[in-house]
């Protein structure tokens, strides 16, 4: 006796295997990942790789990082553009510079357009923290008082969350209710 796995049906067919790409192929596949995802040249080219690697490739030899440069030349792919935006949206989160700066680099990111994003994102290192201290419940944002613990576990998460040392162990040291003392941060 057949056993059957969920889902499977008697009369289902199996699947037909899916065709190798070709350079024609792999054009539409870019296209069609460029209008869904606002990316970079780099994330561009790694997912084209992936998915030669997974269906195969039938023809000349494939270049994903030519496809990624032609895209960003034509101006389908813009990485500095990218970059401002990855970074006020991470800002708008509450995260420092280095989790903005790491994300960048994990997305490819050059090195001259972290640069230029970086003068923008140190301007904002005091009301990220802010944010971040905010929605965390932390330093002048908590409810209660916090002891010496808490005091650390709150220091490690602005430091986690990118901020600097010193901007985060002033933050977490504040009272609930101490607003007033924000403006002395920096």
């Amino acid at each position: 006796m057949a056993r059957y796995r969920p889902g499977d049906s008697p009369s289902a067919s199996p699947r037909r295997p899916v065709p190798p790409l070709d350079a024609p192929a792999l054009e539409r596949l870019a296209l069609r990942y460029v209008e869904r995802f606002q990316t970079t040249r780099a994330k561009l080219a790694q997912y084209l790789a992936r998915k030669v690697r997974e269906r195969g490739w039938d023809g000349a030899p494939a270049d994903p990082a030519a496809i990624a440069e032609r895209f960003a030349a034509q101006g389908y792919v813009d990485d500095r553009a990218f970059a401002e935006a990855k970074a006020a949206s991470l800002g708008r989160r509450g995260l420092g510079a280095r989790r903005v700066a790491g994300a960048l680099l994990q997305a490819g990111v050059g090195e001259e357009d972290r640069d230029h994003v970086a003068a923008a994102v140190a301007a904002d290192a005091r009301e990220a923290a802010l944010r971040f201290a905010r929605r965390k419940r932390i330093g002048p944002f908590a409810t209660t008082p916090v002891d010496r613990a808490g005091r650390e576990r709150q220091l490690a998460q602005m430091l986690r969350a990118g901020h600097p040392p010193g901007l985060a162990r002033a933050m977490v040291h504040l009272q609930p209710g101490e607003e007033a003392a924000i403006d002395d941060l920096d």
